[in-house]
């Protein structure tokens, strides 16, 4: 009789299905057959720790396996790799005497795979148990979607004698049917929407997102959960059999999300390992290794079934890749992984989230060189190159990309480390043409003075070099000027650049107001003071409403805001200059007294007289500048908006005060009407 010496459960055969009598059943079955036939039982079957005692005839007449062993000898040894071990070939015996012992899908596989083992076909009896078995995995299991994912679970442990009996690729083929059956069912997809990644495109990467996604597709939770070799070939199956890449992607996302991305599934695996068993610390690092290792495997395999290129922007955010690339960097993935995700990601750059990138690590006491850094800087340089063999011209993803850049610089300049060369280069790293605005590179050179506050004005002048005023937005014009931080060169190019602004703004109140009086409106504007006015009719206006001559025009109050607003933003200024003109006649005195002994002429203490003709000709208010008749011996004269010597230029300082006095003059003034002409014109007043 079958006798167990070791109760050793085996997860193959753990169904709450199964029968908790198997080796009772089989007893009994052993007794019948022996009072039935009067043979006694002279057969020993030994696997593993346990001895079954059987009936020769049985054993002999089913099974090909048992038929050429037992005519050596009446011993017979099953080696330790028997399919399902002792608890598969218990139950495999009970079908030999005969019994109909319930199967399920917990254990049909190692039930067809022993079977197999044994030899158990047609040739040797009808109907035997690999055809029935084989019946029961065709009409039932592969019916049934729950059914279809417990075999193909079980088959982890019976490869590769499963694969051979292509139990694992019919059920791949059948999940992958029923999976495109799901998505085309009109009726599922009527209350549930079909999974897709449009939620996450205008959101950083998050894995607590993803799992609310997830919950949606109960279907897509299954398949997940299984070992990323029979994932990767239901992708396969599921690509060949039509299903389209919006739907099939997110598959991939989420199993990568599960089992790369999260430290859940990370901690889950270490501990698994050490098994509840005290670890040292060598023991320790080998099973983090391990887990690595593992996860490096999976990451690389994610990659190969990820699509790539442009297709990829549809379906795929791109904060998904910096995920990804950020755990590769955990992870030591090879170089060459990492620079097909950095490829990858070039490709889609413009469509990312700073928030996406790869920050440096707070651990790190120095930025400048961090690995998440270069890795950044070498994306964008691969975007840049790629991008300017297609087109040299500036293009809306250029400028995207531009502001990304001057964005994430702002981020890492807080590192004193940083030198004016390093910093320069990071900023060179895209091209000045494709910014469109320098709001976001003047927030990040401000970032980086602030972390140097010892820095010269010769330093900061060459740090700043590349901020152009003319780019810069109202708002951070004037906070500009007001930032003692700034180069003095870069201070009076914002001032000029609000002159400018204040300039064209009491142009276009005047406007508005010539527009509004329609009786004294006969002409147009002079196309040499005006360019950009048209020649039209009062009631053509765009400024009038109705028909009516005399109305109120619509944007007369607009307009007059406009002017009101822009003559405060340029009087907050003024508290500045009265301050940078106090620093200048400080530096002028200093001047005279270590030249005294050089100075052969008199700095004229009054403004020379200026011919209008010439007057129209100074731009900005500079018309109180006469031409110079002698070089300074010790430096040269440079203009206010080019760079500022101090130690070089006495006459200069002079120049400047001038400037600045008309600059103060004209932000105090109001406009004047001049009479005559085609229309009225703004005129700085002269004091």
């Amino acid at each position: 009789m079958g006798t167990s010496s070791s109760p050793k459960d085996s997860s193959i055969l753990s169904s709450p299905l199964s029968s908790p009598n198997v080796g009772a059943l089989l007893k009994i079955k052993i007794i019948s057959w022996s009072q039935e036939t009067g043979f006694p039982v002279t057969i020993r079957v030994r696997i593993a720790d346990r001895t079954f005692n059987l009936h020769k005839h049985p054993l002999f007449s089913k099974s090909g396996y048992f038929r050429r062993q037992l005519n050596e000898s009446n011993e017979v040894e099953l080696p330790g790799n028997f399919p399902g071990g002792p608890e598969t070939f218990e139950m495999m015996a009970l079908f030999i005497y005969g019994s109909s012992t319930l199967v399920d899908p917990f254990n049909v596989a190692a039930l067809r795979c022993a079977a197999e083992f044994l030899e158990m076909t047609e040739e040797y009896s009808s109907a035997n148990l690999c055809e029935r078995f084989d019946i029961y995995l065709n009409q039932v299991v592969l019916q049934s979607w729950d059914d279809t994912l417990i075999v193909l679970q079980k088959c982890q442990m019976l490869l590769p004698l499963a694969e051979e009996l292509l139990i694992v690729s019919r059920c791949i083929e059948s999940l992958a049917f029923m999976a495109c059956m799901e998505i085309l069912d009109p009726e599922s997809r009527r209350d549930h929407p079909v999974v897709t990644l449009e939620a996450l495109a205008s959101q950083p990467w998050n894995n607590e997102t993803v799992k609310e996604i997830l919950n949606q597709d109960l279907w897509i939770k299954d398949l997940i959960a299984l070992p990323f070799p029979f994932f990767k070939r239901i992708i396969s199956s599921l690509r060949r059999q039509g299903m389209k890449e919006k739907y099939i992607s997110p598959i991939i996302l989420f199993y990568a999300n599960k089992w790369v991305l999260s430290r859940k599934t990370h901690q889950y695996w270490q501990n698994a390992r050490k098994g509840g068993e005290d670890h040292n610390n060598d023991a320790e690092n080998g099973d983090d290794n391990d887990t690595n290792e593992k996860v490096s495997k999976i990451l690389q395999g994610i990659l190969d079934l990820l699509p790539m290129g442009e297709k990829a922007s549809k379906v795929i955010p791109v904060g998904f890749y910096f995920s990804l690339l950020s755990r590769s960097l955990q992870l030591g993935l090879r170089s060459e992984s990492r620079e097909k995700l950095q490829d990858q990601i070039a490709s889609l750059l413009y469509l990312a989230r700073v928030e996406d990138f790869l920050h440096p690590d707070s651990s790190n006491d120095s930025i400048t060189s961090c690995i998440e850094l270069s890795i950044m800087k070498s994306i964008f340089s691969k975007y840049v190159s790629f991008s300017m063999e297609l087109t040299h011209t500036p293009s809306p993803r250029n400028y995207i990309i531009a502001e990304l850049w001057d964005v994430y610089l702002t981020k890492i300049a807080t590192d004193p480390q940083w030198s004016s060369k390093k910093f320069l280069e990071l900023i060179e790293t895209v091209p000045l043409s494709s910014r469109q605005t320098h709001d976001h590179l003047y927030r990040a050179l401000n970032t980086f003075l602030m972390a140097h506050p010892d820095m010269s004005q010769e330093e900061k002048g060459l740090v700043c070099k590349y901020l152009n005023c003319q780019k810069l937005s109202q708002e951070v014009c004037i906070e500009a000027v007001q930032n003692e931080l700034m180069p003095l060169r870069l201070i009076v190019q914002a001032l000029f650049v609000q002159q400018l602004n204040t300039q064209q703004a009491f142009k276009e109140c005047s406007d508005s107001f010539r527009y509004a009086h329609c009786g004294e409106y006969s002409g147009s504007l002079s196309s040499t003071i005006y360019p950009n006015s048209k020649s039209q009719n009062l009631v053509e206006s765009p400024y009038m409403e109705g028909s009516e001559g005399c109305s109120k025009p619509l944007s007369l109050l607009k307009d007059s805001a406009n002017h009101e607003l822009s003559r405060k933003e340029y009087e907050s200024t003024s508290f500045r200059i009265q301050s940078l003109e106090e620093e200048l006649m400080s530096l002028k005195k200093t001047l005279q007294l270590q030249h005294i002994s050089k100075q052969t002429e008199t700095i004229s203490k009054k403004v020379e007289p200026v011919s209008p003709n010439l007057k129209s000709m100074r731009p900005y208010g500079l018309e109180g500048r006469t031409p110079s008749k002698k070089r300074n011996t010790i430096g040269q004269v440079t203009s206010c908006i080019g760079s500022v010597n101090f130690s070089s230029q006495r006459r200069y300082a002079t120049r400047l005060l001038k400037v600045f006095r008309r600059i103060t003059l004209f932000g105090r003034g109001k406009p004047r009407k001049k009479q005559g002409g085609n229309g009225l014109r703004p005129k700085i007043l002269n004091f």
